[in-house]
């Protein structure tokens, strides 16, 4: 498994595995930062979502939708997504730090959590989900 550093980043690809990206932990920045890098387009997310997503999950006890968006778009209710930008969450809103690019964690989150062995999730086509593990 890569390091998850700029030098050595995750490479992953979205749940139904049509698109690859780039992701890496930028803990020295002012707001320390999970990078994802799809093609020319830099997402920054607050580095804690990792931990913060994968209680969460925990916490949901089942199978969850990813409900995928970009930020101009409305969250489908009870998805990753909406958690992602609800003010009831630990960061207390967005965890997309870029204004104008603070949506698709529930699209570029979720194959992160699956690498780092702590969630499971579908791989089809369309209306995936995702699970936290369990120990």
């Amino acid at each position: 498994m890569a390091d998850g550093t700029k030098d050595d980043p995750w490479v992953l690809k979205t749940a139904p595995g049509t698109s690859e990206y780039r992701m890496w932990r930028e803990p020295e920045a002012d707001t320390p930062a999970l990078v994802c890098q799809v093609g020319s387009t830099t997402l920054r997310y607050h580095l804690r979502a990792i931990g913060d997503l994968e209680g969460w999950l925990m916490q949901q006890g089942d199978w969850v939708a990813l409900g995928a968006a970009d930020e101009q778009k409305t969250a489908a209710e009870g998805s990753v997504e909406a958690w992602g930008r609800d003010d009831a969450n630990p960061v207390g809103g967005w965890y997309g730090l870029r204004k104008g690019y603070r949506g698709r964690f529930g699209m570029y989150l979720p194959p992160l959590l699956e690498e780092l062995g702590v969630a499971e999730l579908t791989h089809d086509p369309r209306n995936n989900r995702i699970r936290a593990r369990t120990p």
